[in-house]
């Protein structure tokens, strides 16, 4: 295992595959099965309608390896990629997966503030961006930050125009060595609590066993034709099932280039779009929108809501709305997925958030003191599984508090288990934000409000919203006259903090509440926002 990841327990590792979970490929069978096996079916399509064969993407994915290894990138290798849903998303993640070398999945939302910090943490040796995303923000003037800030970034790789970076290289395919399929294949990033990045190790055996069970738990087959409607790098949209997922099944992925109606329903229409995944907020905006659209959408089966809590009253009327069944996800980069299946019943689709994919997946509720609660009361999820990590990417500190010592991972989320073992979901214990399926860590924001010359302290909480299931409100102490709104985001973006991390509004006190131990009340700083 790569220096800096907690390996599965020997015993742990040879139950995974006795039981058929650990299959002991590489994660890129997933297309060399497909190109073998129907190489005419089309694997890929983008938004303005060009498709790549299985054979055709297979092909590519070899000339980009080829490309990649003539530069001197080898196995171990970490490389941010920061890709919009493009084709050479997914060209590269197969390239790199061919060479060894460990892609780490940024979004195409992040800035300087998370961008620097990954590529410190991987130590990367490149990052690979496009030129511009598609209202015009220049990744290459972020690349130059980064690079100045990073020694250690000695390529970038851009699609599109590079100017004095290299464009995405591909080469005559050469034989490589197949990797190790107990070893790291890539790295996906944490929502959590802090500002520190960290890396989820996802091994070929685990993630190919997540990829091919979600595929099977969710009904996907030869003629599934999949929208990635969410940035293709989180977990979601990539292996849940996603477009790995797909590939398992043989299917079709189609990419849109966000998940607004306008971009999205004319790709329904046209690639008769089978299944989609997406976030509370999105699923509510699509309803609205189906009122008034023209496109034909009755090509659409399932939609798959996750990221974030659906509540039951708009979950009942995704049937009604869209022409579809509802399937509730509820799961994390670090492994555990849950989902309610396509034969549950309507009332446990509409209120609970699934139950575990596997039969091998382990699951407690417990409370503060880490007892196991009595059946059907609320408590934090802990897990520990075939698809679940076992450790962060050297991060030997937060591990420590972040698993027990029998290895289950602490999720932070509050839930209930019914007797049918569906999970409901009731909150976070950890301090972060859920603005729409994106996690804000409070802790994060806070340091970089305290960075404004006229704050003197600032708290960061959640306030309920009924479309984005929270936003966020930032408590401020000021020094002098208080900062606009407008003022603190000018100063925030200035920072390369992500737009959908500024907060949605500020309140100025003169003083914090303050718990017995002395310390910031954010119980009572929401319950100031629920008494206006």
């Amino acid at each position: 295992m790569l220096d800096g990841c907690v390996p599965w327990p020997t015993e742990f590792a040879d139950a995974y595959r006795a039981a058929g979970h650990w299959a002991g490929q590489p994660l890129d069978v997933l297309l060399r099965d497909g190109a073998r096996d129907h190489p005419d079916r089309i694997a890929l399509v983008d938004a303005a309608g060009s498709r790549w064969s299985y054979a055709e993407l297979d092909a590519r994915a070899d000339r980009v390896a080829a490309g990649l290894h003539g530069l001197g990138l080898r196995a171990g290798d970490r490389i941010v990629v920061q890709l919009p849903n493009i084709p050479e998303f997914v060209v590269l993640i197969f390239g790199l997966l061919r060479i060894g070398a460990l892609p780490v999945l940024a979004l195409p939302a992040h800035r300087e503030s998370e961008i620097a910090p990954l590529c410190e943490l991987s130590e990367a040796v490149a990052y690979v961006i496009a030129d511009f995303d598609e209202a015009g923000y220049d990744y290459r003037a972020l690349a130059r930050s980064v690079r100045k800030s990073v020694p250690s970034v000695e390529h970038v790789l851009v699609v599109g125009d590079p100017e004095e970076f290299t464009a995405l290289p591909e080469a005559e395919p050469i034989a490589l060595a197949a990797p190790d399929p107990g070893e790291v294949a890539l790295f996906l990033l944490s929502g959590g609590t802090t500002g520190t990045p960290k890396l989820i190790p996802r091994t070929h055996n685990d993630y190919l066993y997540n990829a091919r069970e979600s595929a099977r738990v969710c009904g996907l087959g030869e003629h599934t034709v999949y929208l990635v409607a969410l940035p293709a790098a989180h977990n979601f949209a990539f292996a849940c099932p996603g477009i790995l997922g797909t590939f398992a099944a043989g299917g079709t992925v189609v990419l849109a280039p966000d998940p607004s109606p306008d971009g999205v329903f004319p790709l329904i229409e046209r690639e008769k779009v089978t299944i989609t995944a997406v976030v509370p907020p999105v699923a509510l905006l699509w309803m609205d929108a189906a009122e008034f659209a023209d496109e034909d959408l009755s090509s659409l089966r399932l939609l798959q809501v996750g990221g974030a809590k659906f509540s039951a009253e708009p979950a009942s009327r995704v049937p009604e709305a869209l022409g579809c069944a509802l399937q509730q996800v509820f799961g994390m980069a670090e492994g555990l997925l849950n989902y309610t299946r396509l034969d549950d019943p309507a009332e446990l689709v509409i209120t609970t958030q699934g139950r575990p994919m596997s039969g091998s997946d382990e699951i407690r509720v417990v409370d503060e003191d880490g007892e196991e609660v009595a059946p059907g009361q609320s408590g934090e999820l802990l897990t520990r599984g075939p698809y679940t990590l076992r450790g962060y990417y050297r991060a030997p500190e937060h591990n420590a508090r972040s698993f027990t010592p029998d290895g289950f991972y602490r999720s932070g989320d509050l839930v209930r288990v019914l007797p049918s073992g569906h999970l409901v979901v009731e909150g976070r214990v950890k301090d972060q934000i859920n603005r729409g399926g994106e996690k804000i860590p409070a802790e994060e924001l806070e340091n970089h409000l305290l960075a404004h010359p006229a704050v003197h302290d600032a708290a960061v909480v959640g306030m309920a919203d009924e479309i984005m299931g929270e936003r966020t409100c930032a408590f401020l102490i000021v020094k002098g006259e208080a900062p606009t709104l407008r003022e603190v985001t000018a100063f925030l973006r200035e920072r390369g903090v992500a737009a959908y991390k500024l907060p949605d509004r500020i309140e100025v006190l003169d003083a914090f509440p303050l718990t017995t131990v002395g310390k910031v009340s954010k119980k009572a700083l929401g319950k100031l926002l629920e008494t206006e």
